[in-house]
């Protein structure tokens, strides 16, 4: 018999989940998968070694239905062997959670206080919490958190320019993205070595996006702030964007919080600017649409200028990796981001690059470019087995 740990991986449309031996932690695990699209039409369930099925609506709530039936292909999974314990990828702690920690109702209501910051993802995940915790008390479960690997970030870089009495209260920049980047931090120092502990930047380009600088491979800059919404550009959120944007809609156009809300989560980024998609590749298709060219060269220009800015922080650049869905399978984007980091040594492999090899740098580029597919799930298995 063997313990197992379950690491779920819970945003609001989709969910995650991987099994790893608690002793071994092999990187890829026994048995994995994920849930899409949920609550309509298109969704689908798809797990290791089986092709996509269609899920079957529900007359009831669709994420709770999703959620039992992953936790009816765990028990089905685990045949002889115990599941030892449950970690969750949750994205912000607050002030007061950085380290892993063991979930009971106390922590359960510390992190539904932070729901506000982080209303795309947090309720999702502290409702897998909170539906184990009802129906297997017993069973242990652990948080681990997107802001963690920013921790240690300067202090400089921590700082909001608004009053400092509102530090108290926790308003700071954070950073998210944290297993991916720490999962980052481990893969390219052991592939390339004392390269990887120079000034390295990192691009996490998924439906949400965000750099981060590295030196040393820990976390000294990135483009997430106080929320997820800040930075980059993404498939449907805003990124960066000037305050009185926000004042300008309420005051002046008369948009509810609600509204504003909803609009910089849901409607903005690559969807809002085209009118079209959130999806890189559907733009892409449809390239020769002024909206769909608009999108992808905003989309381009806001990483070109957020990883100049972070190449000043590190003083220079000696590698750039890609990370996640579109930064690990688009070609296309990495090759123009690329194009518009060339002022800083950048220069690509075309080949390489087609064929999302791990290095896609020409021999002579000054910057070594890589492409690190990220494990969020493993790491959060090993946070929780060393937990436990």
């Amino acid at each position: 018999m063997s313990d197992l740990i379950l690491a779920l991986n819970c945003g609001s449309s989709s969910i995650k989940f991987a099994l790893f031996d608690k002793a071994t932690l092999p990187r890829a695990p026994a048995w994995s998968g994920q849930a899409a699209n949920i609550g309509s039409a298109e969704a689908a369930f798809v797990e290791t070694g089986a092709t996509a099925q269609p899920m079957a609506p529900t007359d009831g709530d669709p994420y709770r239905a999703t959620l039992a039936h992953i936790r009816e292909r765990v028990r089905a999974r685990l045949g002889g062997d115990r599941l030892a314990a449950v970690v969750h990828r949750v994205v912000h702690g607050g002030a007061k959670y950085y380290a892993p920690v063991r979930v009971d109702e106390a922590v359960l209501a510390d992190l539904r206080s932070y729901i506000p910051l982080a209303p795309l993802h947090q309720p999702f995940a502290l409702e897998a919490i909170a539906e184990l915790l009802a129906t297997q008390p017993g069973l242990p479960q652990v948080a681990c958190f997107d802001t963690g690997f920013h921790r240690d970030m300067p202090a400089v870089e921590q700082m909001l320019p608004l009053p400092r009495a509102l530090r108290e209260r926790g308003l700071r920049r954070y950073g998210f993205h944290g297993l991916s980047y720490e999962y980052l931090a481990l893969a390219l120092g052991e592939r390339h070595g004392a390269r990887a502990r120079g000034r390295t930047l990192c691009a996490h380009l998924g439906s949400g996006a965000s750099l981060c600088a590295m030196r040393n491979l820990e976390s000294v800059a990135t483009t997430m702030g106080f929320s997820a919404l800040d930075g980059v550009m993404m498939n449907t959120r805003c990124g960066a964007l000037d305050p009185g944007v926000v004042i300008h809609l309420m005051q002046i156009l008369k948009l509810s919080l609600e509204d504003v809300a909803h609009m910089l989560y849901h409607d903005s980024g690559l969807l809002g600017v085209s009118g079209i998609s959130s999806d890189i590749r559907a733009l892409l298709a449809r390239e020769n649409e002024a909206q769909a060219a608009e999108a992808l060269a905003l989309y381009v220009h806001c990483i070109v200028r957020e990883a100049g800015a972070l190449a000043a922080v590190l003083g220079g650049l000696d590698m750039l990796a890609f990370t996640a869905g579109i930064g690990e399978h688009s070609a296309p984007m990495r090759e123009r981001v690329c194009a518009g980091l060339a002022f800083l040594g950048v220069e690509l492999d075309a080949a390489a690059n087609a064929a999302n090899a791990p290095v896609i740098s020409a021999p002579a580029s000054k910057v070594l470019v890589v492409v690190e597919p990220t494990n969020e799930e493993w790491i959060a298995a090993r946070a929780a087995a060393r937990l436990l």
